[in-house]
């Protein structure tokens, strides 16, 4: 029988959560699917707990709506999917620890290599684990300087492979810089970096069957990038290949504003159909009235212009509310805006609800999401906050539980 103290934990909760729907989650993976084409295979990206959104319970809905490959960043990521029954391919995006070598084999992951010693590594644990053929991808850095390995070394990292007998290149893969930058120039010059390790892992008698470059943005702006054909004109290359892309944001509704000299470039086919699947709400903790000239919050840097009525909310920085919010940001009180006056504080957060008739203890406040048409976005908060939809939504923080809607 469960303790006074256990049962408490499970029941009093901070009026403060983050409300998920996974049946926006999966349609929004259709989405993505129909603009790629069916021949056009989908990794759906969870890593960073599916960008903050819970990727035990992300996966179940992303693998029930068909996805047949995820991406996580690294072995401890995949180790929970596994435990919980997820048995679509896993992709390592960033490799691994030494010493991880024979979990992953033992778990069935797909690991991304670059390096010998990795190559050595995983051969070796194949091989006492007694299996035949183990898939990895081969990264390939074309420009970013991030991982991968450089054309003037792939040679060698080739040859390493075809002496591993456990081993099968089963990906090539690689990872651009800009590809929201429309006139990026370092873009196609990736790509042909990119055309020129295909046709050294071919003539080293190499047919991945999966070639994958593209991002969320590049799924949206670069069709080129997610096409199995070679932009270098060798029709050989892709006879046996299948194309995959990567899309991270798009699965939570998000896309980064595709930029042209400098400028925002929307409209025509830089959109795709994808919507938030996060809602984060709190509960009016307080309600105080101010006369005009009273300082709020750390620092008093708000200072009321006229009387004013304030609602306290029980969020703040350590549920991941940008302090750069503060006196700047906005929340939905009973279908109104009401903006944050003052400092964000640790726990607490003030928004002025002068005028909004109604309000009460206990009120529902949307933070992030929308309603009845008003709408308070992660893309908003991002460019309050100088930061990115990424950000915005990884930095909710474990403190606010997430409930699952579908």
């Amino acid at each position: 029988m469960a303790t006074t103290a256990e049962t408490l934990s499970r029941v009093a909760t901070r009026p403060t959560w983050a409300e998920v729907s996974l049946a926006t989650l999966r349609q929004n993976f259709r989405t993505v699917q129909k603009h790629v084409g069916a021949n056009v295979t989908v990794c759906a990206v969870v890593k960073a707990d599916a960008y903050g959104h819970g990727a035990v319970e992300c996966s179940h809905a992303l693998e029930a709506e068909g996805a047949r490959w995820l991406g996580v960043t690294s072995l401890d990521e995949a180790i929970p999917l596994r435990e919980a029954g997820i048995a679509a391919n896993i992709l390592l995006m960033t490799g691994f620890w030494r010493g991880e070598e024979s979990e992953i084999v033992r778990l069935r992951l797909t690991p991304t290599v670059w390096e010998p010693w990795q190559i050595e590594s995983l051969e070796t644990a194949a091989a006492a684990l007694s299996v035949a053929r183990h898939p990895v991808h081969l990264k390939i850095d074309t420009g970013m300087g991030r991982l991968g390995v450089a054309l003037d070394q792939l040679s060698a990292l080739l040859n390493a492979l075809r002496g591993a007998k456990h081993l099968e290149l089963e990906g090539l893969s690689t990872h651009l810089a800009s590809s929201e930058i429309l006139d990026a120039p370092s873009v196609a010059e990736q790509q042909r970096n990119f055309d020129e390790a295909r046709r050294m892992v071919r003539q080293s008698g190499f047919e991945p069957a999966l070639v994958h470059m593209a991002n969320t943005s590049a799924v949206i702006s670069r069709r080129e990038t997610w096409v199995a054909e070679n932009r270098a004109g060798d029709k050989k290359i892709g006879a046996k290949t299948n194309s995959m892309v990567r899309p991270g944001i798009a699965l939570y509704g998000y896309y980064l504003p595709f930029l042209r000299a400098g400028r925002e470039v929307s409209g025509g086919t830089l959109r795709l159909p994808v919507k938030p699947i996060l809602t984060w709400k709190t509960r009016i903790l307080s309600l105080r009235d101010f006369a005009a000239n009273h300082a709020l919050g750390y620092g008093g840097t708000y200072v009321t212009k006229a009387p004013a009525h304030v609602a306290v909310l029980p969020v703040g920085y350590a549920d991941g509310y940008n302090r750069q919010l503060s006196n700047r940001g906005r929340v939905i009180v009973r279908e109104h805006y009401a903006p944050i006056v003052g400092s964000i504080s640790m726990d607490l957060t003030l928004v002025d609800v002068t005028g909004i008739p109604g309000v009460s203890v206990g009120d529902e406040v949307i933070l992030l999401g929308n309603c009845d048409g008003m709408s308070v976005d992660a893309m908003e908060h991002a460019r309050l906050a100088s930061s990115s939809p990424y950000e915005i939504l990884c930095n909710i923080s474990k403190r606010v539980p997430r409930r699952y809607v579908s």
